[in-house]
């Protein structure tokens, strides 16, 4: 076997445990995969998707106005006016929304694309709770990385043959695109933990080094941690920009193109990011090992294969509700756990109501809102390693930087809110009237994503009782993806009623400043007390939590660090997956 070429540092805690050195190889493999799957994050659901499923729409939608008139042919009117991409503002609001028939009911073709989303990531929440508490038993991790990745990858590809007649067919591909996706980066979370773990750095790390309780800065474990993170985030907005640019240039050179479907270049787009998708988890096939977890307890050799996953899937459900109970019990995660959900709600509804209104509102073409993405993917890059940088530079906690990135992300709908204000819509220019003002928005919203991505996961982390951190964290992650699913409901129930995007604004000002005070009055230390008390406090402690709880045999396979001041080092390692 591969492991049993390298050295151990550290006895297995079960029969065939993983326990050699990382390797160079085995993190290039890691962010390898943060190349693949952060170009579609980033191009295609925080970019082109949303435009993609507008497009088809609303090649099959009528005017909000005028049942009567279809919506391409009102657009192919006003481009002899002025431009191929710019509606005469002479038509009103109203005129410039299209209504399509979806399943025997009328939307917008904006809000069409918001229910997509918010149907993608409740189905997303389904299948993480579904599996998340098998992912770190026997080689299941690695299998369920590959076969998200690419199942994800070729449902990208697959845009290339949905046509407007099909275009709910679309909404399908985005939901298997979006659960793929966000399972697969939930599954290269737990490989963090395994690869900071087995780290030589951590493996010789002076065991003094891991008690944060009387420091203002992050352990050993942790920074080691933060450095892979922001690098994988780093590297992979970096693709993400590079494919951007790709795409650019093929936008523009279809553009050249006369008499082709106004959704191929989109679709072709989407097929070229599948396809990148596809092409660079192969690497991570090859160069990530398995690090299997201890055998899954629900496992019988005497069952069919349905029953197998039936089995796995009732310990999984059975998994998120006991590791609930325990969560009541513990009220500064309790606190964090609500936070997070406002949290991840508003960045999600921000970025998907941000898309949609530069497309319907301000009349941005395709290569215009691709230059957005790069301007914000752009800034990401940059605050995935300045944020840390501010905070060893400062020595800022981590819950400071959270709320001063939440601070940060209000100025976007703040500032959309300045175009109800009469003289500001009498000068034309301020509250997101023109197109230009969107890119300084762009690049806050980026600088803000580097910082809280590398972070809120930390914080997290540090609340975490010892020895239940994979149940914990796919809580976490139930908590993210199922919130995610409402702020774009409600969007687009307001742009229903409403027929303009602008009046979102004022529920995303109240979204995004909700989780401050909630994530201000957490007690940090009163939260790592509470879970050494429920852990048992001690590796005995643990161990005995561990019998008493089936759903928690898997806490302990990949982090011990050797030393009974590294406990304290392993659960905060735990805390910072990407």
């Amino acid at each position: 076997m591969e492991a049993r070429r390298f050295p151990t540092h550290r006895k297995p805690k079960y029969e065939g445990e993983d326990t050699s050195p990382t390797t160079a190889r085995e993190l290039k493999g890691f962010y390898a995969y943060s190349v693949a799957a952060e170009v579609f994050a980033v191009c295609g659901v925080g970019s082109f998707l949303p435009v993609t499923l507008e497009q088809l729409a609303r090649e099959r939608g009528v005017l909000w106005s005028d049942k009567t008139t279809s919506c391409m042919f009102k657009a192919a009117q006003n481009a002899t006016v002025t431009t191929s991409h710019l509606l005469s503002r002479a038509t009103g609001g109203q005129n410039n929304q299209c209504v399509v028939r979806v399943l025997g009911s009328e939307m917008t073709t904006s809000s069409f694309a918001m229910y997509t989303f918010s149907l993608a990531v409740f189905v997303q929440a389904l299948a993480l709770v579904s599996f998340s508490a098998v992912a770190d038993f026997g080689d299941n991790r690695k299998k369920l990385l590959l076969g998200f990745g690419f199942t994800g990858a070729v449902s990208s590809m697959m845009f290339l043959l949905v046509v407007p007649k099909i275009f709910l067919l679309g909404s399908l591909l985005v939901i298997v695109g979006v659960t793929c996706l966000g399972s697969s980066f939930v599954i290269l979370n737990s490989f963090l933990p395994v690869l900071v773990a087995n780290h030589l750095d951590i493996q010789h790390a002076p065991s003094s080094s891991f008690d944060e309780s009387s420091s203002k800065t992050d352990s050993p474990t942790l920074a080691l941690s933060t450095k892979v993170s922001s690098k994988g985030v780093g590297i992979g907005y970096m693709a993400a920009v590079f494919v951007q640019v790709l795409s650019i240039i093929l936008l523009f050179s279809l553009s050249k193109v006369k008499g082709i479907s106004s959704t191929l270049p989109l679709r072709l787009v989407l097929f070229l990011v599948g396809t990148w998708w596809f092409a660079f988890t192969i690497p991570s096939s090859l160069w990530l090992r398995s690090r299997p977890g201890p055998p899954l307890p629900t496992r019988n050799s005497a069952q069919s294969k349905f029953r197998s996953i039936l089995s796995y899937t009732t310990f999984a459900w059975k998994s998120l509700f006991d590791t609930i109970k325990l969560a009541l019990k513990l009220k500064q995660i309790l606190l964090f756990l609500i936070a997070w959900f406002l949290l991840s709600d508003s960045i999600a509804t921000v970025s998907g109501t941000a898309i949609l209104f530069a497309r319907t509102e301000l009349h941005m073409g395709t290569v215009a809102i691709a230059l957005l993405s790069i301007t914000a993917t752009s800034s990401g890059i940059l605050g995935a390693f300045v944020w840390p940088l501010i905070s060893r530079r400062y020595e800022l906690p981590t819950q400071k930087l959270i709320i001063a990135c939440v601070c940060a992300m209000e100025i976007i709908p703040l500032y959309g809110l300045l175009g109800f204000i009469p003289f500001v819509k009498h000068w034309g220019v301020g509250g997101l009237q023109k197109s230009w003002e969107i890119y300084p928005l762009g690049i806050v919203h980026g600088f803000v994503m580097g910082g809280l991505s590398s972070y809120c996961r930390a914080f997290y982390g540090r609340l975490i009782p010892e020895g239940k951190e994979a149940a914990f964290y796919a809580l976490y992650a139930v908590t993210d993806k199922g919130s995610s699913a409402v702020g774009p409901a409600i969007v687009g129930m307001i742009v229903d009623r409403t027929g303009t995007i602008r009046g979102a604004f004022v529920f995303l000002a109240v979204l995004v400043i909700l989780p401050i005070p909630l994530m201000w009055c957490i007690n940090v230390e009163k939260g790592v007390d509470d879970a050494r008390s429920m852990a048992g406090g001690s590796r005995e402690g643990r161990e005995m939590v561990m019998v008493g709880n089936e759903f928690s045999l898997d806490d302990d396979d990949d982090s011990d660090l050797g030393s009974e001041d590294g406990e304290e080092g392993r659960r905060l390692m735990r805390g910072h997956e990407l």
